[in-house]
C-alpha cells in the first residue's frame, strides 16, 4: 500500500463524520479508545520483559474478578488503561467493565458525554503466558436522555441499540476491527508512525462454510440438539450435510472472530449443563453484543441458538448468554437443530 493511499483511522472517522455517520464526540471516543488499544498492545508485547505475565494479586493469593475468575497481571493493566484513558475525555457519562462489579460514572471533577462505554479489557487473557493472541472487545451505548449519573440499569439496552462496536486484537500484527453501523473495516497499527491505518474495507463473511470453532471438551455437557448438530459436522462428507469440515479452537473469542470474519466460519460456545444456572458463558454486554454487531455488519449472523442475539432483552450487566455466530447459512442450520429440538 503506497504512502498516498493509506487512509488512517482518523481519516476514516472524519470522513464518516461528514458523511453524517457519527458525530464529532464519537469520533473523538473512538480514537480515545483506539489510542488505549495501542497501550495495552505495547503492554502485552512486551510479555515477559515487562514483567506483566502471571496471576494478579498479593501473597500469593490470586485476585478474583466479578465472574469468579483468577485475574491475570494484564487483565488488571489493561482495565486500569482504559479506565485512565476514558475517563477525562468528555464524551463518556459512564463506563463498565467486565472486570468490574459495577459500572463506573465520569467522576464530577471531569466534563460528561452523551455515551457509555462497555469493554472486555483483555479477552482470552488465560493465553497471555503461552504467547497466545488476545484481544480487547468494546461497544458504545447512548446514555439514556436526562440521565447525568448512569447506573447500571441504564446500560441494559439491547444490542441493537449499540452506535459502534469494535475489537483489537494482540497478535503478530496488532489489529482494530470496527463498526459505526455502516459495514465492519479492518485497522492495523502501523508501529513506526504509531497509527492504526485501513487494510481491509467492508469486511465479508462466506455465507457458506466448512469450518467450526467449539471446545470439544464440553461436548458431554452439551444439550441434545447441540449433540447432535457438531455430531453431524464430524460425520463430514457420508453424514447428513454432505460435507467435511475442518474445526478450530484458539480459546481467545477475539482470535477465533477474527478469523471467521476473515474466511468464514461458525464460531459456537453453547449451552451446557455447566453453566446452564448462568445462562452461558459469554457475556451479553461485553462480548456478545457487539461480536454480533461486527459480524452482522459483515453479512454473517449471531445467534443463542434460539433467537437473534441483538434482540436479547438484557437483565443484568454481567448477563450471559450461548453464542453462536459466524457465516450466515451455518449459524441458519445450527439454530434450526435447537428449534426442531424444542
Amino acid at each position: 500500500m503506497s504512502q498516498a493511499s493509506t487512509v488512517s483511522l482518523t481519516r476514516y472517522l472524519l470522513e464518516e463524520q461528514r458523511a453524517g455517520h457519527i458525530n464529532a464526540d464519537l469520533r473523538l471516543l473512538i480514537e480515545v479508545v483506539a489510542r488505549a488499544c495501542k497501550s495495552i498492545s505495547i503492554a502485552v508485547g512486551k510479555g515477559a520483559l515487562g514483567g506483566v505475565l502471571g496471576d494478579a494479586g498479593s501473597d500469593g493469593e490470586a485476585s478474583i474478578n466479578i465472574q469468579g475468575e483468577a485475574q491475570k497481571k494484564l487483565d488488571v493493566l489493561s482495565n486500569e488503561i482504559l479506565l485512565e484513558a476514558n475517563a477525562w475525555g468528555g464524551h463518556l457519562a459512564g463506563l463498565a467493565s467486565e472486570e468490574m462489579d459495577h459500572s463506573l460514572p465520569i467522576p464530577d471533577v471531569h466534563p460528561r458525554g452523551n455515551y457509555l462505554l462497555l469493554f472486555d479489557p483483555l479477552d482470552g487473557s488465560s493465553n497471555i503466558d503461552v504467547n497466545i493472541s488476545v484481544g480487547t472487545i468494546f461497544s458504545v451505548l447512548r446514555c439514556p436522555e436526562g440521565v447525568t449519573t448512569p447506573g447500571d440499569e441504564h446500560y441494559l439496552q439491547p444490542g441493537t441499540a449499540q452506535l459502534a462496536a469494535g475489537y483489537c486484537t494482540y497478535g503478530p500484527s496488532t489489529m482494530l476491527v470496527l463498526t459505526i453501523g455502516h459495514g465492519t473495516h479492518a485497522f492495523t497499527l502501523d508501529r513506526e508512525i504509531g497509527s492504526f491505518v485501513l487494510t481491509q474495507r467492508d469486511m465479508k463473511i462466506p455465507e457458506e462454510t466448512r469450518e467450526f470453532a467449539v471446545n470439544m471438551s464440553n461436548q458431554r455437557f452439551w444439550e441434545p440438539p447441540m449433540q447432535r448438530y457438531v455430531g453431524d459436522l464430524l460425520a463430514g462428507r457420508e453424514g447428513p450435510r454432505g460435507k467435511d469440515f475442518n474445526m478450530r479452537w484458539v480459546a481467545s473469542m477475539v482470535a477465533d472472530v477474527h478469523r471467521i470474519l476473515t474466511r468464514g466460519g461458525i464460531f459456537s460456545y453453547p449451552l451446557d449443563s455447566k453453566c446452564a444456572g448462568k445462562g452461558g458463558k459469554l457475556r451479553l454486554m461485553y462480548e456478545a453484543n457487539p461480536m454480533a454487531f461486527l459480524v452482522e455488519q459483515a453479512g454473517g449472523a449471531a445467534s443463542t441458538g434460539r433467537q437473534r442475539m441483538m434482540e436479547v432483552p438484557p437483565t443484568g450487566l454481567h448477563q450471559r448468554v450461548p453464542v453462536f455466530l459466524g457465516s450466515k447459512a451455518e449459524v441458519e442450520a445450527a439454530v434450526r437443530y435447537h428449534v426442531e429440538a424444542d
